[in-house]
Order: structure tokens, then sequence, then C-alpha cells
């Protein structure tokens, strides 16, 4: 059984100097090109959310250390006992490392903070709409980032619909390549999942996908759809307040202007919103239809029943 995993990379990343986890996978590389050490596995094993499992990466661990001991023994040993066999190796004083591994921590907990800082705020959404009443058309959404105690952050996403007000609440992940959010409604069925580029200061923008199944719809129809959020100054009670649909060839730039942010190029900010949520032969929309889904079934449900009826009669006549 794997043991302080994540621990056992942060004082290897300490030893080595490396400061990123980037970094860190770099170094993996240099001792086999091959490795399948790489930088969005390794912020979840170092945070502990996840160990590797490969026991090749172990092998590849041992050679990245120059340790006289196979990768089986860095994945069991006691977390004492690996600092202790590293210092040995590698002529390094203990203390000296593990000042050295406060330090990195120390410094990736205030990025951290940092990063938290920059992302927290409301932003202006907006994806093509799922809704077959609505098609062609834009979908505004509100959403909103806060920091939790323990630097944790917790996202929201509402939409004013012509039914009812849509509200979705929910944890986000944020790795170094992307953010990742899995969000739902707190009295209701409405489940939504997030994935989108991870930002650098001062994340005036995000961008991705967003994908869940349609609210206003005679059928649940599984939806993708491209999303474009815009940071703005201030919450803006219009946003909360109005219609979610925007009208056909409405101007986001302009709708952009009315919840507060300063806009010098509206022709510029519609082009390039237009442009990533277009992007596509799809137009940015991708939608599974019933009928689609239907035809799947019809052709498998027989085969399966045939199955199982000829599996009952074998199972009779023995």
């Amino acid at each position: 059984m794997a043991r302080d995993i994540d621990r056992k990379l942060r004082v290897t990343a300490a030893l080595l100097g490396a400061v990123t986890a980037k970094d860190l996978a770099a170094a993996f590389r240099r001792a086999n090109p091959a490795t399948s050490f790489d930088v969005e596995r390794a912020h979840k094993w170092i945070q502990g959310r996840a160990r590797p499992r490969e026991a090749r990466l172990y092998e590849d661990w041992a050679k990245v250390l120059d340790l006289d001991h196979p990768g089986a023994w860095i994945a069991d040993c006691e977390l004492d006992e690996f600092i202790e066999v590293l210092c040995l190796r590698h002529n390094c004083d203990r203390d000296m490392l593990e000042r050295r591994l406060e330090s990195s921590q120390r410094s990736a907990a205030g990025q951290r903070q940092e990063r938290n800082q920059s992302l927290a705020g409301t932003y202006a959404c907006y994806s093509h709409a799922w809704s077959p009443y609505f098609r062609g058309q834009l979908i505004r959404g509100e959403f909103s980032i806060a920091q939790q105690p323990g630097s944790r952050l917790v996202a929201r996403y509402a939409e004013r619909l012509p039914t009812s007000r849509l509200h979705l609440e929910g944890p986000m992940a944020v790795t170094g390549r992307a953010m990742h959010l899995d969000l739902r409604e707190s009295d209701g069925d409405a489940h939504m999942l997030f994935c989108l580029f991870s930002p650098t200061p001062p994340a005036s923008v995000l961008a991705g996908l967003m994908c869940g199944a349609t609210i206003i719809d005679p059928d649940a129809q599984p939806s993708v759809t491209r999303m474009v959020m815009v940071r703005l100054p201030a919450p803006s009670m219009r946003l909360r307040s109005a219609d979610a649909y925007l009208p056909p060839q409405a101007s986001v730039a302009a709708d952009l202007a009315s919840l507060g942010l300063r806009i010098p190029d509206l022709a510029a900010i519609d082009h390039g919103i237009g442009r990533f949520l277009t992007g596509n032969p799809g137009g940015g929309l991708d939608q599974v239809d019933t009928a689609s889904y239907r035809a799947l079934v019809d052709l498998f449900n027989p085969i399966w029943f045939a199955g199982t009826t000829a599996s009952q009669r074998r199972a009779r006549e023995a």
C-alpha cells in the first residue's frame, strides 16, 4: 500500500528545488522521457486526492532521486525513513531540507490564496440556449465565485428562465490545466458540469464548456455548449432580474455595458465572443436528440432480451 505519497512528492520537490508541479514533471521526463508522470495528475497526488498506481512511475521516481532502492520502496517506506535516506544519499542537512519544504509549502499556499482571490467575483455568462423554444439564441447567466474558509472555492450559477429561476451551486477544482465545476440545484434535480480553461490573474474572462440536460423542453436532451464568462466590476441587480434569453442578433457587448462594464469597442467584443462561441461546424452547441438515442435503444434492446432469454433457457435445461 503506497503511503504518504503527497508528502514524499513535496519532499522530492524541495530536494530538487522544483517550485511547481510542472518543474517536478520535467525532472521525471529527464529521468525517463516516456514517463507517465503528468502535471494534471501530479496536482491530485500532491494534494493527497489520489496516488500513482503504475509501478513504472515509482521506478522513474527512484531514478529522479538517484536512489539505490527500487520504486516499490518509495511507495511502501515510512516518510521519516524516506527523508533520512534522501539526506544520506545527497549529503543534505535534514533541518535545511525541512526548512526548504516548509518554505515551499508557504509559497504554494500563498500562490493558491492569490489565485483564489483573483477568481472571486461576479461574472456574466453567455452560451447557446439549449431549449428548442429558443433555438439559435444566446442565454445569459450569472456566475459567482466565493472563497470559503480554508481557501475552498464555491461557485454559483443562476439563470432567470421564463418558468422559474434556476440556481446551481457546488465546489470548484482548479488544476494547472483546467477548472472543473460540479454544480447542482439544492431543491431540484438540475445538474451541470463545467470544464473551463485555467486562468491567470486578473481572470477577466473565463471560457470553456458547459454540459447538462435541457430544462425547458418536453424531453431532457443531453447537451453541451461553449460558454464565455466575463468578470463584472460589481454584482448587478439587472443581471439577476433580467430575462436570461437574449433577443435574436442581440449584442453581447451592449449587454455587458448595461451590466456596468465599460466597453471601448463594442464591435471588437461582439466579434471576439461570437467567434469563440461559434468556433466549430456544430455552431458551438452539441445536443443529442431523443430520436437518435431511441434509435440505439431499438437496435440493442432486442439483442439484450434475446441473450437474456437464451441464458434463462440454458439455465432451465442444465
